[in-house]
């Protein structure tokens, strides 16, 4: 068991409930990284439902969560030959954090797209892209540990001061601990990225209100390739698009969500 597997194992209490324990190990300055928990949750999910994959999950985060004991409910709405439909929902001291709708499935491994499109932005190669430095000890911005982000360089040209004036961040993606990318790794992936509106010259924690996530296909081993873009900034909200490109050249996963502008 990696150590991310171990931070978002999920133990079942009985038919509804699974017990978790949220990892301080992905704290984003304090609060937990939304993914990070949508992986925590999908581990329920996916253990009480006769599927095997987590292919649609659309979560409202309620509230930040903290670290330490919480507990997933599960209601199982619809089961059926092809597709599981359950409301899950990671409560910590008695109270609701975050509500999801997941449909689970059962992806062929073998499968192969009938049709893709190219990707919208091209990468440069691994060699030309940057990291992040490393965070301030007292920052609290501890899942930059957990996990390796190589970025296309304008894309964080906010850092020195020179955003590129449009909302977008893109970046070549793995855990830090060597270990396959699956479902649930796709899951942190999709909320890996710093905010897009960074990139527009905000700054600040942004918070997401809601996420929906699709997973299209099982991932190559490798790096993954994370493309993140928005559309509109306005009245304190803006919205993220992220797509998941695997190794081998395959989208597999893509989220949009909805969140506020920083205030920093």
């Amino acid at each position: 068991m990696t150590k991310f597997d171990e931070a978002t194992q999920a133990i079942r209490v009985d038919d509804a409930t699974y017990d978790v324990c949220l990892d301080g190990g992905y704290s984003i300055g304090g609060p937990l990284n939304g993914g990070y928990l949508l992986a925590a949750v999908l581990r329920a999910v996916v253990d009480e439902s006769p599927h095997e994959h987590p292919v649609s999950t659309s979560a409202q985060f309620l509230r930040a969560a903290s670290p330490g004991p919480a507990t997933v409910k599960i209601e199982r709405l619809k089961s059926g030959r092809t597709a599981t439909m359950t409301r899950a929902t990671l409560v910590q001291d008695g109270r609701p954090f975050i509500d999801t709708l997941v449909t689970t499935a059962t992806l062929d491994p073998a499968a192969t797209p009938e049709w893709t499109g190219e990707p919208a932005n091209r990468m440069p190669d691994l060699s030309e892209c940057v990291q992040l430095p490393d965070p301030k000890p007292e920052s609290n911005m501890n899942l930059n540990a957990q996990m390796e982000l190589r970025f296309d360089p304008p894309t964080i040209g906010w850092l020195a001061g020179e955003p590129t004036g449009r909302p977008e961040s893109r970046a070549y993606f793995r855990l830090a601990e060597p270990q396959d990318p699956d479902p649930f790794v796709l899951a942190l992936a999709v909320d890996a990225l710093p905010p897009v509106v960074f990139s527009a010259g905000a700054r600040g924690w942004a918070p997401t209100v809601e996420l929906t996530w699709h997973l299209r296909a099982l991932p190559a081993p490798g790096w993954l390739t994370l493309l993140g873009s928005g559309r509109l900034i306005s009245e304190g909200w803006f919205d993220e698009d992220v797509e998941v490109w695997d190794s081998a050249g395959r989208l597999v996963a893509q989220s949009r969500q909805l969140a506020r502008v920083g205030r920093g």
